[in-house]
């Protein structure tokens, strides 16, 4: 018989102070282990943390980027956990559908589920910038070589630990998220989407750290790295290359 495997959530912040607490709460009510990651923080969101309990704090000094802070979480989740679910501290994302996510995972093989946020791309009150963002990142995952997919942007997401830490990612920032895509695809590990809600509010401010100059120019970094190797590198170079 199949061992069950099991899960813990891991939670990056930066400056969340209005969501973080909501966000926790929802997800500590699942009833997993749950790793927040405060990612050098600069507002109330460290006080808040404080005066929590129920979840294991980590932290950074200062801002090191969300895939910096999603990987400090995996490596302190791989000692309890097979699988990290990760979601976003801005409200966006609803905990429960982490329980939805968790029983269409098929455990054959090591696999990473995206979340695919329903209705976000006929949404009206969604900024046309958060649409047109994921269309281009789409894109150019799949040239990269990466899996076909229509929410490549998405945070909520369920990664097979052990698997994603043994690969070479080199972003640190929002461009870990798709770089990952990739990797795993050319690694044959399973990249799978189920749908997920998205919970922004028409009117209400949502809290984003994108710049979208300075993350543009990393984000056509990242994909010129891995679409070059991609063309230049055989598959079973590029696999040598990107795992540890």
């Amino acid at each position: 018989m199949r061992k069950a495997p099991k899960f813990a959530i891991v939670i990056p912040v930066y400056n969340h102070a209005p969501t973080v607490k909501s966000v926790i709460e929802r997800a500590c009510a699942l009833g997993l282990p749950v790793y927040v990651v405060d990612d050098g923080s600069t507002d109330a969101t460290s006080g808040i943390l404080d005066s929590m309990q129920g979840f294991a704090l980590l932290r950074h000094e200062r801002n090191r980027g969300k895939g910096a802070a999603l990987l400090t979480g995996f490596a302190a989740a791989a000692y309890e956990a097979d699988f990290a679910v990760t979601m976003d501290a801005d409200g966006q994302h609803d905990p429960s559908d982490a329980v939805s996510l968790m029983n269409a995972l098929a455990y054959e093989r090591p696999v990473l589920v995206v979340g695919k946020r329903e209705g976000m791309l006929n949404d009206p009150s969604i900024q046309w910038t958060s649409r047109f963002g994921r269309k281009f990142s789409n894109f150019w995952v799949r040239l990269s070589g990466g899996p076909v997919l229509s929410d490549s942007q998405s945070g909520f997401r369920i990664y097979p630990i052990k698997e994603t830490l043994a690969l070479k990612s080199r972003a640190r920032r929002f461009q870990f998220e798709v770089e990952i895509l990739v990797l795993a695809h050319w690694h044959t590990i399973g990249v799978v989407e189920l749908p997920v809600s998205v919970l922004y509010q028409p009117g209400a401010e949502r809290i984003s750290h994108f710049r979208p100059f300075v993350d543009f120019w990393r984000n056509a970094g990242t994909f010129g790295r891995l679409i070059v190797l991609r063309l230049l590198v055989p598959l079973s170079l590029r696999r040598r290359l990107t795992k540890r």
